[in-house]
């Protein structure tokens, strides 16, 4: 096993500046305004050349109750149970304060290894006097570290190798899976596609599914309840989730790469720094998902800001399920129903039959249904058509309606192919692209969906032309 290290202490003293750090990229957000980081997350780090699991946690506050605070304090101490041990980091520009004290004494009395940081040591007279009331908490000689500028590591790797368990270190196989180290951001620049035709849908692969939204439809709640754990923080206050928190989960022996994100509201409500960086979290969530799931709140369904999400999804050609949440909610069942199809069908024409699931996150209900859509989704997403069968689909096309004339003379549809899946991409080579309409363009993707069955995903379709010796 890997040995773990988590990283607590009181809010604002760049528990998150160390975790990125030490994953080597910036995973968590970082912002001067205290308690930004209200969920814990993990991620593959390297400490001296040496791998370890690190765990970045939620500010460290003095109540146990049930508000906000008390609640991000549940979730910091389940973080800490994972944990081969623990580095407890204090602000050494801002010396030590009661709650410092308070959570010294409080880790002392846990059964696990405790390595006190002194973070923000870059000025040696700041050191000073911040290393000397370190000693106070009786947690040993403090590390001086200045985790923005990369400073002390040598001296924290020294302190925890004592600490560290003898483990396997053979070298794993290249791979896909020894590129990803626990967080979205981690896929970001992995190749997503094969241009070659050389994927499968049996691909080992874990299929990545992000779940966005806008605030407080849910979307926590429906990533405890797939994990069947309290992983995220959840309640009626809306916009609790900041950064996109990646978990590993495994259904129905497929591995599954679940991202919770930040909700989305409209851009021009959008005025401090804080929810745009978590804003932009869920937009690279996004880019670099496979599957979509739109979460809707059935109390308020699909308003302009949930169509706006959903047609980004489709322009970034990420596979889309609508998800209604809170269906127990609902009187009228048929009727919303037939409405919300009304809706996705004029807000989201460019995707035919987007697939529409029903269900209560925090009930449970039918989300093994949502589930069995997913993956049949991802089918769709992943489908390849042969070039035989696409150009003799062509010819009939073309038969029943020829593309408009240009100048008087036929523009021809000479070839087409598909280039790659996810989405599904074909190549229509043509006598004059330039001037085949829009509308001509729907009518062959139109007709590749009825006949390959690709409906509910997005189909590009790009236009092209030989190249003419005789041209110039």
């Amino acid at each position: 096993m890997t040995f773990t290290l988590a990283i607590c202490g009181r809010p604002n003293v760049g528990k998150s500046t160390l975790f990125n750090k030490l994953a080597g990229k910036k995973l968590a957000i970082v912002h001067d305004q205290p308690g930004v980081t209200r969920d814990w997350r993990e991620s593959d780090g390297y400490l001296a050349g040496r791998k370890l699991k690190i765990i970045d946690t939620a500010g460290l506050e003095d109540t146990l109750d049930q508000s906000l605070e008390g609640r991000m304090r549940g979730q910091t101490e389940a973080a800490l149970e994972k944990a081969d041990a623990i580095l407890f980091v204090v602000d050494a520009r801002e010396g030590i304060t009661e709650l410092d004290k308070y959570f010294a004494k409080w880790l002392r009395k846990q059964n696990k290894p405790v390595v006190l940081v002194a973070n923000k040591c870059e000025n040696q007279k700041t050191a000073d006097t911040g290393l000397g009331e370190a000693y106070r908490l009786g947690l040993g000689a403090p590390v001086p570290l200045s985790a923005e500028h990369g400073q002390g590591f040598d001296l924290l790797y020294e302190l925890l190798e004592e600490h560290w368990k003898e483990e396997d270190d053979e070298e794993e196989p290249d791979g896909f899976e020894n590129d990803f180290d626990g967080d979205i951001d981690e896929l970001e620049g992995l190749e997503d596609f094969d241009f070659t035709g050389g994927e499968t849908q049996e691909d080992n692969r874990p299929i990545k599914i992000a779940i966005v939204g806008r605030p407080n439809a849910g979307k926590s709640t429906l990533f405890n309840r797939l994990l069947d754990e309290e992983r995220m923080l959840t309640g009626p206050e809306a916009g609790i989730t900041r950064d996109a928190i990646t978990a590993e989960w495994e259904y129905q022996g497929r591995q599954i790469r679940l991202v919770d994100t930040a909700g989305m509201r409209k851009k021009a409500k959008i005025h401090n720094s804080l929810e745009k960086m978590s804003v932009d979290e869920s937009l690279r969530a996004i880019r670099l998902a496979q599957v979509v799931i739109l979460l809707v709140d059935a109390q308020t369904p699909l308003e302009k800001q949930d169509l706006a999400i959903g047609q980004m999804v489709t322009r970034e050609g990420r596979a889309l399920i609508v998800c209604i949440n809170k269906w127990d909610l609902v009187d009228d069942k048929a009727d919303f129903l037939e409405e919300m199809k009304y809706r996705l069908g004029k807000g989201l024409s460019q995707v035919e039959n987007v697939k529409t699931m029903t269900i209560s996150a925090l009930t449970g209900k039918n989300i093994n249904k949502l589930m069995d859509v997913v993956l049949e989704t991802y089918a769709l997403w992943n489908e390849r058509v042969s070039t035989g069968k696409l150009n003799r689909w062509l010819d009939g096309m073309e038969r029943s309606h020829p593309a408009p004339l240009v100048q008087g003379r036929p523009n021809r549809l000479r070839y087409i192919t598909q280039i790659k899946s996810r989405p599904p991409t074909f190549a229509l080579w043509v006598s004059r692209p330039d001037a085949l309409t829009e509308s001509y363009k729907r009518y062959l993707v139109n007709g590749i969906r009825q006949a390959f069955a690709i409906p509910s995903v997005p189909i590009r379709l790009l236009v092209r032309t030989s190249k003419n010796p005789y041209k110039d």
